[in-house]
This record gives C-alpha cells, sequence and structure tokens, in this order.
C-alpha cells in the first residue's frame, strides 16, 4: 500500500457569488501519475492553483505529509513544482539563463547548479539547446524547458494544468514519455488534461471532478473494473442458439435479452462469483461457449458516462431545493 502524500479536504472556493469548489476531497499517493479530469469549468486549474500557491482557499485543507501547506508558504515553495498551461514569452534570455534564473529563486547558484540545470534539460530532450533563445524554441519545447524548470529544486509534487494544451502530436508523445520515465524514478504527479486517450496509457490513478466536486477517483484499474461491472454481458455460442436463448431467457439473474444470431447481449444482475456460476451452467448444458464478458468501455466511455449520471444527480439534487422569496 502506497503512502499518501498529498491530502485535500473539503476544498472550498468562491469567486463573487459562484462557487468553483465545493467541499472538494481527494488524495494523490507518493510515486502516483494522478490524472484529473472534468468538464470545462468543473474546478480542475482553480484546485491547481489553489495548491500551487496562486490562490487562496476560502475553506479547507492541503496536507503534504500531514503538513496544511495552505498555512505555510515556505513548505509549498519547497516541494511544489508547477507547470501551467501557457508559457510566458522571455525576450532575449537564453535557455540556460532561464534555468539559472529560477535556480537562484530557491537559493540555488554556482557551478553545480548549472550543471544540475544540463541534466534536467536533458532529461526532458533539450541536450544541446542551452544557448539557444527560449522565444524562439517551439512550443513542444518550451513546455518541456517549463518542465525542467518546475523539477530544478527537486520537488516532492509536480503539477502540471493542461500541458498538452496546443501542442502537435508528436510533442504530446514526447512529454507523455518524459512523465512516465518521471514516476518510473519515483516522482509524484498530477497532471490535468482533456486528452483521455493518453491518460488512460499513463495514469496510475485519475480523480474526475464535476461542479466544483470530486465524484470519481481511484486507480485505472478500478475505475474500469467498477464501471464495467454494470455493463452488458456480452455470450457468444457456436451452435445450440435456440438452447442458450431459452436457458438465458429463463435465468431468474437475466434481466433483458438482445440476440444478434449466435451473439447474446444480457443485462445480468448477478456479481462476478454468479457470473462464474452462469457460465458454469451453460458449460455443463453443452451450449458451446467461445466467448464471455462484459463489455468493455474505455476511459472516454467512462468519462462521459459518469458526468452525465454526475450532472443527473446534480440536478436532481438541484430541483427539490426550496425556491427563494
Amino acid at each position: 500500500m502506497k503512502e499518501r502524500l498529498l491530502v485535500i479536504q473539503n476544498l472550498t472556493k468562491n469567486y463573487g457569488k459562484f462557487r468553483a469548489l465545493n467541499g472538494l476531497n481527494m488524495e494523490i499517493k507518493k510515486g502516483e501519475l494522478f490524472g484529473f479530469v472534468g468538464p470545462n469549468g468543473a474546478g480542475k486549474t482553480t484546485t491547481i492553483k489553489i495548491i500551487a500557491g496562486l490562490l487562496k482557499t476560502d475553506i479547507g485543507q492541503i496536507l503534504l505529509e500531514g503538513k496544511d501547506i495552505t498555512k505555510d508558504p515556505h513548505i509549498l515553495k519547497e516541494n511544489i513544482g508547477y507547470v501551467p498551461d501557457y508559457f510566458g514569452v522571455y525576450d532575449n534570455l537564453k535557455t540556460m539563463e532561464y534555468m539559472e534564473f529560477y535556480a537562484s529563486t530557491y537559493g540555488l547558484v554556482g557551478k553545480e547548479v548549472r550543471e544540475l540545470c544540463l541534466e534536467l534539460m536533458e532529461i526532458v530532450g533539450l541536450e544541446g539547446k542551452e544557448n539557444q533563445y527560449v522565444d524562439a524554441l517551439s512550443r513542444g519545447m518550451q513546455q518541456r524547458l517549463c518542465l525542467a524548470r518546475a523539477l530544478v529544486h527537486n520537488p516532492k509534487i509536480l503539477i502540471l494544468d493542461e500541458p498538452a494544451s496546443g501542442l502537435d502530436p508528436s510533442s504530446r508523445v514526447a512529454m507523455k514519455n518524459i512523465l512516465m520515465e518521471l514516476t518510473m524514478n519515483g516522482k509524484t504527479i498530477l497532471i490535468s488534461s482533456h486528452i483521455l486517450s493518453e491518460l488512460s496509457e499513463m495514469c496510475s490513478s485519475i480523480g474526475i471532478i464535476q461542479k466544483g466536486e470530486m465524484i470519481l477517483q481511484g486507480s485505472i484499474g478500478e475505475i474500469v473494473s467498477s464501471v464495467n461491472t454494470m455493463n452488458p454481458l456480452m455470450i457468444q455460442v457456436l451452435e445450440k442458439q435456440e438452447e442458450a436463448i431459452m436457458f438465458l431467457r429463463t435465468h431468474p439473474l437475466v434481466k433483458t435479452l438482445a440476440i444478434a444470431g449466435n451473439e447474446f447481449q444480457i443485462i445480468f444482475e448477478g456479481d462476478a462469483k454468479e457470473e462464474v456460476h452462469l457460465l458454469q451452467e451453460m458449460i455443463e448444458k453443452k451450449l458451446s461457449v467461445i466467448s464471455f464478458g462484459r463489455k468493455k468501455d474505455n476511459l472516454e466511455s467512462i468519462y462521459m458516462k459518469i458526468t452525465k449520471e454526475g450532472e443527473e444527480k446534480h440536478d436532481s439534487y438541484q430541483s427539490r431545493l426550496p425556491v427563494g422569496d
């Protein structure tokens, strides 16, 4: 069991009458690559800016290894590395000058720091670019330079807000590979993104936020498994289709049955053990089952399903609230 690194408790933030975060709770374990997803306006960037110290929370705590970083900016500065979604333009500043400048803000100076900066630039694929001007770099290179800068003080957690925004496919792949390599070397990373297919390939856990609340959080495997167990069972038989249809139609846990030749889609209300028993029964009846399993969803379809359900529940709750005078 991995140890918890970052714990957010009851985080609430208002912009005037608009509530951006509504008692948000989430946690990130050490060594995780945590994907933070949600619709536009769900509260992702607000959450990230509060963690990074760029915004103050109205209510709630952010605990880093048990210490509330909202009350101690020194702990925050020492342990958080932040990569925003937009890289500012730095006229007449070379990449090494840029790196050394940010290192100096953490009190890091001298020959060893230059070696550190060169090492970090190599990690992000910018070796040999130390004398190139920052504003002459491509968008992808600028994002990777920003990532290198965020690592200069070896933070305990790295936070990236839509780092692939505006990048071409090859630059997105490069960024993904760098983040996966950092995680394999022990770095803890929180990343927000709309590119769910890439998150599913690199993240160990995800959290789905909607209207300022966490509606689902867990490992990719746990989330996919929990959602897929609610999906229809897909069964295919080689022969004896009529016998299989009769068996399924009379089974007490089969609520609906759709038929397409020798393929059947059923709504099955049993648990995993009862699924196994169903398959055993079909084999015992010599129904020649050649495929049997739940319909699989990818992360994008799961996200759409979950956020739709969350929207419906939220609207249902709102409709029951008393109307003011």
